[in-house]
Order: C-alpha cells, then sequence, then structure tokens
C-alpha cells in the first residue's frame, strides 16, 4: 500500500480535536506564523541579492495561501522554491532568469496535476520512500537553522554580531519552542522579531509597493532557467512539496485532509508559479516540513493559512516599498530555532514505521537525498521496494507451483 493510503488511518487524534470551521484563536494565529524560518531568509536574499520587487516576492506567496485555505480548510503551508532559490541565490540569477524558472515549473506542475499524472504516480511511492523525503528535508530545515547560526546572509543586522549570540539564542528559542510547543509561543517569539526589527530600521518607513514588472523572455533565458534552475528542483518539488505533504496531511488529520491529494497540491502550486512568472516574483511551493511546523505550534484549521496570506498580501501592497530595509533586521535566532523544532519533528514523523526493512530504507532514502541527489535517492529506493516486491511475488509463485507439481 502507498503511504498516502497509509497515513490516512494515522490522524484519528488530530482530526476529532479539529473542526471544518475556520478558526483565528491564539493558537491557530500561533501555528500560522511557525514557518517564517524558511519563508523569510530566502525571501531577503531574493529582493536584496537578486533584485526582485518585495511586493513580487510577497504577493503570490500570500495569495496561495489564501487559496489553498478556502480549497483545503488545512493549513497547509506556502513556502519558496528551496533549491531553485538557493542556486538562483548562489549564481546571482537575475528577475528574468527567476521568472522563466516560476513560469516553466508552473507550467510543468499544472499539466501533472490537471492531467491526473502525478496522482497515477504518486500510487507507486511505497510509505518508506515518503518518509525517506521527509527526513531528508527535516534534514534540510537543520540545516538552513545551521547556516543561518554558522554563515548568516551578510544583509541581516544579526550577521555583525557573532556566532556566539547567534548559537546561544537559538539553543534558547529552540528549547522555549519545544517546551511551550502547545502554547502560542510563536506569536509571542515573532512579536519579539518584530519589535526588533523595527527598532533596527533607521528613519521612517516608505509605504506603498514596489513596482512590478513583466519579465522579458527569450529562448536562451527559457533555456537557462530549465536546466540550471528547473531541474534541479523537480525532484523536491514532485516528492516534498505533492507526495510527502499530501501524506502528513492525512497523518495529522486523517479524513478531514481527504482534498489534499498530491494531484490538487501540484494544481495550486503550479497556478501560483504562473502568476510569480508574470509579475517577476519568487517561485513557490508546499512542503512537508512546513505543514509539520504549522500543526506543531497550534495551527488546526484553514484559519492559519488565511491570516498568514492576508498579512503577507498586506505586507505586499501596503509595506512593500519598505520591507527590504525592514526583513533585515529580523532576528535570525528566532528564525533558526522555529527551523530546529520544526525539523526534529517532522523527522519524528518516522516513527509509524514497522519492521527493519521499511527503517532501512526509509533512512537510506533520507540520507541519500539530504546528502546527495534526491532524484538518485528515490530512483534507488523505488527499484530496491518493488525489486523486492518482485522478488517476493516470484518466490510465491514458484512455491505454489513446487506444491502443485507435489500433488
Amino acid at each position: 500500500m502507498t503511504a498516502v493510503g497509509v497515513a490516512a488511518t494515522a490522524g484519528a487524534a488530530t482530526s476529532g480535536a479539529a473542526t471544518e470551521q475556520l478558526r483565528f484563536d491564539r493558537r491557530e494565529l500561533s501555528g500560522a506564523l511557525a514557518d517564517l524560518g524558511v519563508l523569510v531568509p530566502i525571501a531577503v536574499a531574493l529582493i536584496v541579492n537578486n533584485g526582485l520587487s518585495a511586493t513580487a516576492v510577497l504577493l503570490p506567496a500570500g495569495l496561495l495561501y489564501v487559496a489553498v485555505a478556502r480549497i483545503y480548510r488545512l493549513p497547509v503551508p506556502v513556502q519558496p522554491l528551496k533549491a531553485f532559490g538557493a542556486i538562483a541565490i548562489a549564481r546571482g540569477i537575475g528577475p528574468d532568469g527567476i521568472a522563466a524558472g516560476a513560469l516553466l515549473t508552473g507550467l510543468i506542475f499544472l499539466f501533472l496535476g490537471s492531467t491526473g499524472l502525478l496522482d497515477v504516480l504518486a500510487r507507486g511511492f511505497p510509505k518508506a520512500v515518503v518518509r525517506g523525503v521527509q527526513l531528508s528535508v527535516g534534514l534540510l530545515f537543520l540545516q538552513i537553522a545551521g547556516g543561518l547560526v554558522s554563515a548568516p546572509q551578510a544583509s541581516f543586522a544579526d550577521a555583525s554580531l557573532g556566532p556566539g549570540y547567534l548559537v546561544a539564542g537559538t539553543a534558547v528559542v529552540a528549547v522555549s519552542a519545544l517546551l511551550l510547543r502547545r502554547r502560542p509561543i510563536t506569536l509571542v517569539l515573532v512579536a519579539l522579531g518584530i519589535a526588533a526589527m523595527v527598532a533596527r530600521h533607521q528613519g521612517a518607513v516608505p509605504l506603498g509597493p514596489t513596482p512590478l514588472a513583466i519579465p522579458h523572455l527569450d529562448l536562451d533565458t527559457l533555456a537557462m532557467a530549465f536546466v540550471v534552475l528547473v531541474v534541479p528542483q523537480l525532484p523536491l518539488t514532485f516528492a516534498n512539496a505533492c507526495l510527502a505533504t499530501a501524506d502528513a496531511a492525512h497523518a495529522y488529520f486523517g479524513e478531514r485532509a481527504e482534498r489534499v491529494q498530491p494531484g490538487r497540491l501540484a494544481v495550486s502550486l503550479g497556478t501560483a508559479n504562473l502568476l510569480a512568472g508574470a509579475i517577476g516574483g519568487m517561485p513557490v511551493c508546499h512542503g512537508a516540513g512546513g505543514l509539520t511546523a504549522h500543526v506543531t505550534f497550534g495551527a488546526r484549521t484553514g484559519g492559519a493559512p488565511l491570516a498568514l496570506g492576508a498579512a503577507l498580501v498586506l505586507a505586499a501592497l501596503v509595506f512593500g516599498a519598505g520591507l527590504a530595509g525592514l526583513l533585515t533586521g529580523f532576528p535570525l535566532p528566532i528564525l533558526a530555532g522555529l527551523l530546529v523544532v520544526a525539523g526534529l519533528l517532522h523527522i519524528a514523523l518516522l516513527r509509524d514505521l514497522q519492521g527493519l526493512p521499511s527503517w532501512a530504507l526509509a533512512l537510506g532514502v533520507g540520507v541519500l537525498g539530504y546528502a546527495g541527489n534526491l532524484a538518485l535517492a528515490l530512483a534507488l529506493g523505488l527499484a530496491l521496494y518493488w525489486g523486492a516486491r518482485g522478488l517476493d511475488a516470484l518466490r510465491s509463485t514458484l512455491r505454489r507451483a513446487d506444491a502443485s507439481l507435489g500433488r
């Protein structure tokens, strides 16, 4: 049985505690803010280092959050395309190249989701392989948190304060969040972060959106974006944003996650990336780790994504002109601490695996996917799983044949 099918039975406790109605209480709002550790650093880098419009960066993410609140009515996350963003930042790719990659990503996943092809492919992924993907994402969260502490972007104000402060601050935030994760701790942490961010800003904050521009595309730009940005991202988006997110939603919410299917996730993220590409914005996706972050800190309904989406749209349209200066003042220990907690608890999804073969397969896929190549890890994991299933079927056939001849 595949992972999505198996995990659908695992969320009885959570589904019983939640309702179909949207909620906006303290726990829901706390959970809404729990995934900022991924969004903020990549958004800041794309705005400051790559020259993207701040409004174009936040608007697609905000609108997709609002959309998923209505479509799924659960705290389905919205995140930047992590591999895509990391490569674009490292290579200094400009707005046109990023826009081309977003458009191509959107077209690919809109096609895969709307035709049903992605759901067909998802049925071939066993639970252990999907858990391996989730392990690699949890490890990636820990790596990102470590990078915020050991090698912070120079654009952040905290980069000048030294690693000792960052390590100590991250440890305090992570321990506090782990101990108090059943309370709205992220509301307090993010409120403190915003207060520090505003206090560090020099001068008045300009209001209004930053300009949006239609990208200039040609065949060379599209070809570069496909090879450099899209191809490395495809396995992660397919496995984590679609398969693993659907699996985690079923694990947490049971029957309430019926709407959260891999193909539908592909359609929603594909549509959002068409918008991002059209206005020169930040490519976005869903993510199983983000779902764990939202749920860990209290989100149980679509109220969390609706609240965060509305806040991002407001920030994009009202404060876009000042965001480049404001966001760089957000304290890194808060972002890193939230990532540490989300990463550890996301890795804990492996606890429902049974038997040494399943554990070995999940650990192999997870470690190889994190340290090496996720596409190769998936291919090897599927080959091992289905190869073993095929050998078992062959042995069973031979035993039945021997038994028939013996009679």
